[in-house]
């Protein structure tokens, strides 16, 4: 008997990036009855459609999330912070309502204090306030901590909240609007060899460090965390280590294998400085460790967008 076997789970996201690799390993771990609410039927903003959405679940996977790289947070944070918000609070409080047996909560490394010491540890969660350019998006994910820890206290609610960190893989969002450093800078890249371009421009000094995990990787954890953790205490989801931009910029040119210049703008902000994750309590927990080194990750991403998504219009 499989943990999963005769419960229904509902992954809001489901069909998104981080979402189709969960589905896909709930599936290898046992889950038959899974549901996936599309945006296009259900706006998570509103408790009704939340109300609808968590009926009769036992296990309710809150991934939904109105996100994108640091242009869109610099761009649109408002809408950030009431989306996210209001989503999280909704789902929660409806998963609560509904008797869901089980809240998995997705926040993000946003929510960490700008200059929180490396590794992030998650008993550092509190000590500052977030690099202001991903703030109103990290703290809006971060009251859903707040809320799990406020309802299990109140009403014995089993809700975890789990933080992920920068995430990359196959299927990853290549939009020039809203996507992350990595397929943005692969996309970069294999346009400017393919059209032989003389330079490619980079945001920031490169002087920023950043810790990525599989996407693969992240969503078997998630996926564990969801069978074995039971408690509010936050849990990072990530690789165990740091690369600085710089080095990930001539990693990814270096296999795309463009020869042309690189131009860094330094009118455009870095970010966070340091960003990388402790992922003792994570594997402590529920025996949680990610296992695709980065070259390899890469490359498949590189080989991901020309393959899938480089003549798409």
């Amino acid at each position: 008997m499989s943990f999963w076997t005769g419960k229904k789970v509902v992954v809001t996201g489901g069909a998104g990036f981080l979402g189709s690799h969960i589905v896909s390993k709930l599936k290898a771990h046992g889950a038959t009855d899974i549901a996936v609410p599309r945006s296009a039927d259900y706006d998570l903003r509103t408790q009704g459609a939340c109300a609808e959405v968590v009926k009769g679940a036992d296990i309710v996977i809150h991934l939904a999330a109105n996100v994108g790289g640091i242009g869109y947070n610099r761009d649109y944070p408002g809408t950030l912070f009431y989306d996210n918000l209001l989503m999280g609070v909704h789902m929660i409080e409806e998963s609560r309502k509904a008797e869901v047996k089980k809240f998995v909560g997705i926040g993000t490394i946003c929510a960490y204090p700008k200059y929180a010491p490396v590794p992030f540890k998650e008993d550092d969660l509190w000590n500052g306030y977030p690099e202001e350019t991903n703030a109103p998006y990290g703290l809006a994910k971060k009251m859903m901590l707040v809320q799990s820890t406020a309802y299990r206290q109140q009403y014995g609610f089993n809700s975890i909240f789990l933080l992920p960190v920068n995430l990359y893989g196959p299927g990853d969002n290549f939009d020039d609007g809203s996507s992350h450093v990595i397929p943005a800078l692969i996309k970069k890249f294999v346009v400017a060899k393919k059209q032989n371009l003389p330079s490619v421009t980079v945001w920031g000094t490169g002087s920023a460090t950043r810790e990525f995990c599989y996407v693969e990787d992240a969503a078997e954890g998630i996926v564990l965390a969801s069978e074995k953790y039971d408690k509010s205490d936050p849990v990072n989801i990530g690789a165990g280590f740091e690369i600085s931009i710089k080095d990930l910029v001539e990693k990814i040119r270096s296999i795309v294998g463009y020869t042309g210049n690189i131009i860094w703008d330094t009118t455009k902000p870095d970010g966070q400085p340091r960003r990388m994750l402790d992922t003792t309590r994570a594997e402590k927990e529920f025996g949680y460790q990610s296992t695709t080194p980065f070259d390899i990750g890469i490359a498949k991403v590189i080989e991901y967008y020309i393959n899938f998504k480089l003549e798409e219009k």
